[in-house]
Formats: structure tokens, sequence, C-alpha cells
């Protein structure tokens, strides 16, 4: 056995493919001055290709896997116009007379040598995307081909040193069983992509540079706990295939339950939505079940274009959305950037804190033409359906007030031109602030619901980038003051007589059904992959008994012991699917 880390989730088992390292066979010697501009051009060449490459990437995985994964492939983009990296590479070619092909190789090298030196295992990993892009340019420059990967016709499991973002998303997720790299954690692109694939994948087997698996090798992969056997004795197969077959059985199981309500034991009924970018993500959570939309994510609507979207392509867009929903309610959130979110047309000013700066409400409250029409387009589309509004990241009375001034602007401007929108459509807020914790009691007064946006919550009331691997340990949805913060929104919801939801990940997460419970939450909004596994966990779910375990978890003051007490009450009083 080898052991790794856990990239994402699942068993494969099935014939390796070794995917060979890149091998650059690049020309040393120094040029006249006049070739100085035929590399220049060559470069400017490259670099135009790579862009244009990556750029029809990016729209092929979009179409599998929705924007939010395919929004990796910005990076890549980013890097091509770095005005640093690129600096760097013309300066080797203007100053050592080297051919850009050497330039760029020296470049990566340089970079991706000052990434692996610091000690940060987020930054290490991103030094594979400048490897990416390299690699891409100097395929062009040097008129390499790709390296062919086996045809569509024998499943295999992929091995390589590294897998960069734009390998991993010519993979025909119907063929590749698994993934094993030497280098990568939980973070990287690739794993992050891999699950959005649902590929099973084990990384960061950099203790065993000289892995002895060739291609053809028998491997088992076990992507929940990060192992790797090769050649695996016959009884080892058999272990690992009746656990993959449960995997499956479970799946199969579970899909079951798309058409049934999700309702505890003793008749507490649940509705679960789902969390989309796209209507790719509406097709699949229709599939497994989704009452509704919880959150459509509509920054995704900006990012894929260069410049921002029409009120009437907007509105189509939301139009095809509330119509699938089939009468169920949909959620549309305004425009969320800022932070991680970046539109290549409409850049943002750097700031030491982006996530505390200009981003969210804040944007569309300054940029109110911005937002104006886009709450136009959702208006059109409020009479196709049963639509909300919602607004981001509010922290005052007078956002909303300031923000419903635009909606009625909106309003009397549909009213003028005798265009139909639903003149009672209700209008919430994301509660994501610490702040809007606090006041909850008077923001309750302003609006007619509630939405918990427990990622960004978790990570502001604990101060931790959960992003960052050097403090992610001290990421703790189940803290104890998280806890408290989910009480205080409930009580005044409840107290003002709004609906409230919860739609960050915790609702996802099965362990935190005792706590929606006992709160009086009855509406939870997830990604689609996590509905049917959430209702499972209510149907085996006996609502007296959860809440029983919610309260005792109140007086708790570890965040490991609250998590242990969930888990234990999840063991004992939960069916397994078989």
């Amino acid at each position: 056995m080898i052991q790794g880390i856990s990239g994402a989730a699942g068993v494969a088992i099935g014939k390796a493919f070794v995917l060979p390292s890149w091998e650059w066979d690049l020309p040393d010697q120094k040029m006249d001055v006049v070739d100085l501009a035929k590399e220049f051009e060559r470069l400017y060449e490259g670099i135009r290709t790579s862009r244009n490459e990556i750029e029809t990437i990016k729209q092929e995985f979009n179409e599998v896997v929705g924007p939010e994964e395919s929004s990796i492939f910005d990076a890549h983009l980013a890097i091509l116009e770095d005005p640093v990296f690129m600096s760097e590479i013309q300066g080797i070619i203007e100053r050592q007379y080297k051919a850009a092909e050497v330039a760029v190789k020296e470049a990566i090298d340089h970079f991706v040598t000052m990434f692996d030196l610091l000690d940060d295992e987020y930054m290490k990993e991103r030094a594979l995307d400048i490897k990416d892009v390299g690699n891409r340019l100097l395929k062009h420059l040097l008129g390499a081909p790709e390296i062919t990967l086996p045809s569509d016709t024998q499943p295999y499991i992929l091995v390589a040193k590294e897998l960069s973002p734009s390998q991993l998303a010519h993979l025909n997720p119907n063929y590749v069983l698994g993934i094993v790299t030497l280098i990568g954690g939980k973070t990287s692109h690739s794993a992050i992509m891999a699950r959005a694939l649902g590929i099973p994948m084990v990384s960061g087997l950099e203790n065993s540079v000289n892995l002895p698996v060739q291609t053809g090798d028998t491997l088992i992969i076990n992507g929940d706990e990060g192992t790797v056997y090769v050649n695996p004795s016959e009884k080892m197969m058999e272990k690992y295939t009746r656990i993959r077959n449960q995997q499956q059985r479970k799946k199969e199981q579970l899909q079951v339950l798309a058409e049934v309500d999700a309702v505890t034991k003793d008749g507490t009924i649940m509705n679960l939505a789902a969390n989309i970018s796209s209507t790719k993500e509406l097709e699949m959570a229709l599939r497994h079940g989704a009452k509704g939309v919880g959150l459509f994510r509509t920054e995704f609507l900006y990012m894929d274009r260069p410049t921002f979207p029409t009120i009437e392509e907007q509105y189509e867009v939301y139009r095809h959305v509330v119509e699938r929903a089939g009468g169920q309610s949909v959620v549309i959130r305004t425009l969320d950037i800022g932070g991680d979110k970046q539109l290549d047309y409409f850049p943002l000013a750097e700031e030491d804190n982006p996530f505390l700066g200009y981003r969210a409400i804040r944007i569309s409250l300054d940029l109110k033409d911005l937002f104006k029409a886009q709450l136009t387009a959702i208006l059109r589309a409020s009479v196709h359906g049963k639509v909300k509004i919602m607004y981001p990241m509010i922290s005052s009375i007078d956002e909303i007030r300031e923000a419903n001034q635009v909606l009625r602007e909106a309003m009397k401007d549909l009213d003028q031109q005798g265009i139909a929108y639903d003149k009672d459509i209700q209008i919430g807020i994301m509660i994501e602030v610490p702040a809007a914790v606090v006041i909850a009691d008077l923001l309750a007064a302003e609006v007619d619901f509630f939405s918990i946006g427990t990622n960004d919550l978790v990570q502001y009331v604990l101060a931790v980038d959960r992003m960052n691997e050097q403090i992610a340990h001290l990421y703790h949805p189940f803290h104890p003051s998280i806890l408290r913060m989910l009480k205080m929104t409930a009580d005044a919801a409840h107290t003002a007589g709004i609906d409230i939801s919860v739609c960050g990940e915790l609702a996802g997460d099965e362990r935190a059904v005792p706590i929606w419970l006992e709160l009086g939450i009855h509406n939870l909004s997830m990604s689609p992959q996590s509905l049917l596994r959430v209702k499972h966990r209510l149907l085996n779910t006996c609502a007296e008994d959860a809440k029983a375990v919610a309260k005792s978890c109140t007086s708790m003051s570890k965040s490991h012991d609250i998590e242990a007490k969930l888990e234990e009450f999840i063991e004992e009083n939960a069916e397994r699917l078989n």
C-alpha cells in the first residue's frame, strides 16, 4: 500500500496508464541581434494561440460541469497576461539573446522554484498552473504534438507525476476510472476538477518518487483514504471490488429517492432546493429531485463573456430557469463579484483584503445602472413562475433600503412600458456578515426572507481563510460561535414571521440535519450532488431525537466534541444504504 492524499472520493480498480513527463529539446545557443524581432513575434503568436486554446478548453469544460469549476482556466488566462511573467520572458530574450522557447522555459523554472520555496501549500500548487500555461506555450513554440491518451475503448487509471487542469479537461470521465498523481493536494485545481467530474483521485505521493507503476499494471485507488495498491492480491481485489460495488449501489439507490419527499420518520417536512450557477446545473438538480432553486449565482452569467450582459440576455436565462423549475421557487441572487470572482472586462483595483472590500451589494449600489438592469431582467422573468430576489453581503438597513429604491425605479420603468412583472415579488437578503446576525431582528423587519450563507459567515466569524492551507484546520463550521450565530438568526426570523433558509455548504452536510431541525429551519439549498444524500439522512431520522442531540451540542465548548456528537447520532440512528 502507498499512502497519499485524498483528492476526490471513491474507489477505482483498473489498469494503469502512466502519462509521460514533458521533455523538451531546447536550443541553447545565443542569437544574433537581428533575430530579436523574429523571436518576439514568435512569442506573441504563441501567446495568441495559447489564449485561444485555453478559451476553447474553458468553454468545453463549462458544458460538462458548469461555469464555477471551469473558471479555473481564468487563472491560466491571467498568467498569459501577467506583466511580471511576460516581462521575465521578454527580458531573457532581449538581454541574453536567447530563443523564445528557451526564455519561456527559464521563466517557468524561475517562478516555479520561487513558489516551491514558499512555506505555503496553496502557493506551491499554484506553481502547477504556471507550468501548465508555460508548457502550452512551449508546445506551440516548438511545434510539439500533444501527449496522446489511450483511446476511449478501454477504461484506465491515469498515473502522472503531475496532472494539469488542461490535461484533465480533455479526459473523458466515462473512460477514466481514477487518477493518481505524485504532486498536488486537496486544493489543487486538478483535484477540484476531479471532484466535479466524479473521478476518484489520490495525489501527493511525493515520498514515492520511484512509484513502481507501469502502464498495464493493475491498480486499486481509494480516494476516500488516499491509498494506492499496485498489482494487489486476489484477496485485496475482492475486498475493494465489494466496496466499489457498494458505492455504485448506493448511488443507484439514492437516485430512486429523487421523486420522494424529504420527510423525517416522525413527519417533519423539509424543502431541499439547489444552488446553481448555470442551466446545466439546474438540469442535474432536477434529476436529483430538487424542489426549486434556493440560490441562483447570477455572477457567472457575467463571467463567460467580453462585456456586461444586456437586459434581454439576462432575461432569457432567468426565464428559462424559472420555467424549468415548474412552479417551484427560484431565488435569484443579485450580482456578487469581487473577492475571488473577477470580470476580465471590469478590472477591480487591487485590495489588501478583497473579501472585506469592494464587492457584492457594495458594487451594485455604486453602479446603480448596472444593478437596475439586472433587477429589470429579474422582474420581467418573474411573470413566468415564482421568483424571489436576494441581495448579497448585506450589513445594514440602509443597504436594503437603497437597493429597494433601485428596484422601485426598475418597476416604475416597466409600468411605463406596459411590461408585466410580479408586483408582490419577495425580497430577501443573505446573512453572511456577522453584523447582519447581530442586527437580524432589525433586518427582518425590512425583508420577506433570510438565507444564511454559511461559507462566508464561518470565514468572517472565525477570521479564517479556508483556502489558506496554513490555517484551513481552523475553519470549523460547527464551532460553538457559529451555532450561536445560527440560533440568533433563526430566532429573529421566526419572531418576525419571515421565511429562513440555509444555502451555504453546511446545508449539504448531513451532520448538520439535527441543527436545522432544532432551529426550525425547514428550507435548505445545496449543490445538486448533495441533495439525495441529505434526503436519505432525513428519511432515516426521527426529528425529536435529532433535536435532543442538537440541544446537547449547544452546551459543548469544543468544535471537535460537537462534530463527534453529531457523527455518533448518524451512526446510531440512521439506516445505511447497502
